[in-house]
């Protein structure tokens, strides 16, 4: 790790991040070396990227597109076989509620640690994407969850904008897809130690992303309903408001811009289009450094939780499969491949999730104390 990517507020070379653990105590994780920090973006040359655009862009747009068409509340009514595929997918797709005995009987003796996407998993999905406030019963409960479990959010807004939705110090957050992580406030009750760790792996990136989303905003404005989120480390081109017929050609201007800079790369998530740095960086690697930093890396006694909704999520479901500790709980109402073990239908669900585990870890705590008596 180099101090141009990592950056610590005492400069020290070993790493302390106080948290809850499951007997109610404070542990320390201290000197423990983070993963491997990317050394810079993926080696692809312009003149293959806009090769590759040229052949395979126009199917890849459309791919894009009628993905987001098949999610959209029109076209999911107007499936007849949705009732039978539903019925089918939540088979092999649990409901974490109805399976929350067993999930607890499996996290038996182990440290959980919980990671949380924001929009669509703790606020609504709502048509402005300034506007996606948390309820304060939502906010209560993640506040409770954090006395009783190390807590993290992982979005892809940038750090400082899914910190003013939550406004929780005593949390972990992963803003850009993990490309800005930041350890609990100095004086949290999370943070015993002196020191708040600031991970940036794409800050090379900065003044490209910036560019490009100017350049996007100039090119969006004939699009009625288009909107464009600079998330510091990633751009978000937002179709939520957009007519449907506009989406394909909003999608082609995007790819247009993007052209011209093959160090950046575009995905699809629930209803928009994110620019992001070629590095080999996403929710499931932020996961992975957060796990590390915790001192977590090689125990066999941790128990990660993640809940997401959206595509970008699945990168944190398939390293949990991978590690083979914890599970990914998906939040949709429609059937969706993915690597998650379990579902939730909507954010209340994932309240009523989130306050049975800390129900659950109190009544541990009370028994424990009654044998210790």
């Amino acid at each position: 790790m180099t101090s141009k990517n990592v950056v610590v507020s005492d400069a020290k070379s070993s790493l302390a991040i106080g948290v809850h653990a499951s007997n109610s105590s404070i542990f320390t994780a201290s000197a423990q070396k983070p993963p491997a920090v990317p050394g810079g973006y993926l080696s692809i040359s312009k003149a293959k990227v806009l090769k590759n655009l040229e052949i395979n862009g126009n199917a890849r747009i459309n791919a894009w597109v009628d993905s987001m068409k098949a999610s959209s509340p029109t076209h999911i009514k107007s499936t007849p076989s949705l009732a039978d595929e539903q019925n089918s997918w939540m088979l092999g797709l649990p409901s974490a509620l109805d399976m929350f005995e067993h999930i607890i009987e499996a996290s038996r003796g182990k440290q959980i640690v919980m990671f949380m996407d924001y929009d669509g998993t703790l606020s609504p999905i709502v048509d402005d994407p300034d506007r996606a406030f948390m309820s304060k019963k939502m906010r209560a409960t993640v506040r409770k969850l954090a006395k009783c479990f190390p807590t993290a959010i992982v979005s892809g807004r940038c750090l400082d904008k899914v910190y003013n939705f939550v406004r929780l110090a005593e949390l972990y957050y992963a803003g850009s897809h993990g490309m800005d992580i930041k350890g609990p406030e100095k004086g949290s009750k999370n943070n015993k130690s002196t020191e708040a760790v600031v991970f940036q792996p794409a800050s090379e990136f900065l003044p490209m992303i910036d560019e490009v989303y100017r350049e996007l905003v100039e090119k969006i404005k004939s699009t009625p309903g288009a909107k464009v989120e600079n998330n510091k480390f990633c751009v978000s081109v937002h179709f939520r408001c957009v007519e449907e017929k506009k989406w394909s050609e909003l999608a082609h201007v995007v790819k247009s811009v993007l052209k011209e800079y093959p160090k950046l790369r575009l995905s699809q998530g629930r209803k928009v289009l994110e620019i992001r740095p070629t590095i080999k960086w996403d929710k499931g690697k932020a996961l992975e450094f957060l796990l590390e930093s915790l001192g977590f890396a090689n125990c066999t006694d941790v128990f990660p939780v993640y809940i997401g909704d959206d595509r970008t999520d699945e990168d944190a479901f398939k390293v949990l499969r991978e590690r083979g500790q914890g599970f990914g709980i998906l939040v949709s109402k429609t059937p969706k491949d993915t690597s998650a073990f379990y579902s939730l239908q909507e954010p209340t669900e994932v309240m009523g999730f989130l306050q049975r585990l800390v129900e659950s870890f109190y009544m541990a705590n009370q028994e424990c104390k009654k044998v210790l008596l």
